[in-house]
């Protein structure tokens, strides 16, 4: 009974359970875009996106003294220009995407460097915008999550299929008469909402973890698309509501704690996943291993 009153304790806080319905709204949102990004091996852009919306969040909060909504719509306004930016700089150049991306990036957040030198009040909130302030969420910014994130999910099933097809193999998509250059922008932009989306769960320091780590976990447990994009959403929900609640036991950051726990699931698959975890091939050689001598110490004893 106690233990269930403990359990119980932090959904006495009405802003701890917008933060908890937030993390996991954004656990799903990120892990279904970013089994996109890791299988087109875009790790990169993720991180580049989330450190150049600096610019658009910088100027947002000049223009509004700290209001939320206007944040977070320059911020937006800054990753879709950004992505939109790469897109061109790649496709109109013999420049390779990472090159882009650096460039793009590099630019654009030192733009965020600069006009946030500027301002001498902005020390405190831009602690807010580099790791998350998921127990600052508000109804409205906990009804923006979830309409632009069913936005983004309603999009990557209605063109799951096109979207699949130019991840694994973009000739293919091209000899299959697909739109590539609409759907390698769309996803770009997908990325970019994404971020500014989850940036006050998590912040842009650690995006790239929520867009990377339950994917990749969930590769390691299955090859099958459609379960891995599954298993990572129920990955990035689940790490979202566990770290908050672990970050409220143990007074962590939030978005670290939320980071932390996607990394720690990761680790455990990656040691004990079936075929594919470390602890898992060692037992496997070892039993190979001890086979092989016993079918060696046979095969003398028959001479």
């Amino acid at each position: 009974m106690e233990l269930l009153n403990s359990l119980m304790e932090p959904l006495q806080f009405p802003f701890i359970v917008r933060g908890l319905i937030a993390a996991m709204l954004v656990g799903v949102v990120c892990s279904v875009v970013g089994t996109f990004v890791v299988l087109r091996g875009m790790s990169f852009l993720g991180f580049a996106l989330s450190h150049a919306i600096l610019p658009g969040v910088a100027i947002g909060f000049l223009q509004s003294d700290g209001d939320s909504d206007v944040i977070f719509w320059w911020g937006l306004g800054a990753a879709i220009l950004t992505s939109l930016g790469i897109g061109m700089v790649s496709r109109r150049t013999n420049l390779s995407e990472d090159t882009a991306i650096g460039i793009v990036f590099a630019g654009m957040f030192a733009l965020g460097i600069a006009i946030i030198s500027t301002i001498r009040t902005f020390a405190s909130d831009l602690v807010h915008v580099l790791f998350g302030n998921v127990l600052g969420v508000s109804n409205g910014d906990l009804w923006r999550i979830a309409l632009f994130g069913v936005l983004v999910l309603l999009i990557v099933f209605a063109l799951y299929k096109e979207l699949v097809v130019l991840a694994f193999d973009e000739v293919h998509a091209t000899t299959l008469r697909l739109p590539v250059t609409f759907l390698s922008y769309l996803l770009l932009v997908l990325v970019a909402v994404v971020i500014m989306v989850a940036m006050q769960t998590v912040g842009v320091a650690l995006m790239l973890a929520m867009l990377t780590t339950p994917p990749a976990t969930a590769l390691l447990l299955t090859r099958r698309l459609p379960v891995v994009m599954a298993l990572a959403a129920g990955i990035g929900a689940f790490s979202g509501f566990a770290g908050l609640y672990l970050s409220y036991y143990i007074s962590v950051a939030s978005g670290a704690a939320i980071v932390l726990m996607c990394t720690a699931l990761f680790g455990l698959t990656f040691l004990i996943a079936p075929r594919r975890g470390w602890l898992w091939q060692f037992w496997t050689r070892s039993d190979a291993a001890r086979l092989a001598v016993q079918n060696q110490g046979a095969a003398k004893e028959g001479k």
